[in-house]
């Protein structure tokens, strides 16, 4: 849905109002935006096509929606798009390594790029008039998580429209606007990807560690050694096999009285 210019004004206004007055759509169109990025989209894709698809929707003249990132190695791919033109468009940037989205999603590339008229811009000679041809003739773009350093990616927030000058600053505001929306919803994505990766990461150690106690006790019962002869048996089972530690034990706790191991020189 497109917000007309008295409305936008409106809007604007209301988003540093300090009153009860209930709030106009825009506002409540990203507060739905906000609660949905952060309490019910749990992986990255999830909020970049939650972004893409209200980039569309609140953006005047935004025909085609896309989302660049940049690997660590330089290199730039589209993961979300609203539609298969602009991954087409969005491969004319990485071809010919210019374009307002790879400038954007570099990590010391500007905020905001932009291009009203795109067959006749003279900063990308190959992508503008290749995406003219295309029909589009506008283009913006918006840096995602623009401090990234490695192995985090950098990326840009695309949109295109078929309609010469067709992104004025009011575009630009809601942009950003959403482009702030999903890179905080990103990184906060990532911390609970990373804490639950560390938690499960402790769970595996924990596990581990008690499924060799196990093995130890089975070993010192049945052979009458000590708790370090019973590890140093594991062990050198573990090398001789090429069997991991926790691996082996979990078989010998599960599987006693079936496997037996060699005794260890005393």
């Amino acid at each position: 849905m497109s917000i007309g210019e008295d409305e936008w004004s409106r809007e604007r206004a209301r988003f540093g109002r300090d009153d009860d007055r209930p709030a106009g759509p825009l506002a409540g169109q990203f507060a739905d935006l906000t609660r949905r990025l952060l309490d019910v989209t749990p992986t990255v894709g999830g909020v970049l096509r939650l972004v893409v698809g209200a980039a569309s929707a609140i953006v005047p003249d935004a025909d085609l929606v896309s989302v660049t990132l940049r690997e660590p190695d330089g290199k730039y791919h589209t993961p979300v798009e609203t539609d298969p033109v602009a991954v087409r468009l969005d491969q004319l940037q990485y071809d010919h390594e210019e374009g307002p989205c790879v400038e954007s999603a570099r990590p010391d590339g500007p905020a905001i790029a932009r291009s009203q008229d795109l067959a006749r811009d003279p900063r990308w000679p190959s992508f503008g008039p290749g995406t003219a041809a295309h029909g589009y003739h506008s283009v913006l773009a918006t840096a995602l998580l623009p401090d990234a350093r490695p192995p985090r990616l950098s990326g840009a927030l695309n949109i295109y429209s078929s309609r010469p000058g067709a992104f004025d600053d009011r575009a630009i505001d809601l942009a950003l606007l959403l482009a702030t929306h999903a890179s905080l919803a990103l990184a906060h994505t990532e911390a609970v990807a990373a804490a639950e990766l560390e938690v499960a990461n402790l769970h595996q150690a924990v596990e581990s560690r008690d499924v060799i106690g196990q093995a130890k006790g089975i070993l010192m019962q049945r052979r009458g050694i000590t708790a370090d002869e019973a590890f140093d048996v594991l062990r050198r089972a573990s090398q001789d096999l090429n069997v991991k530690l926790a691996d082996l034990a979990r078989t010998l706790a599960s599987r006693h009285t079936e496997v037996d191991l060699p005794v260890a020189d005393r």
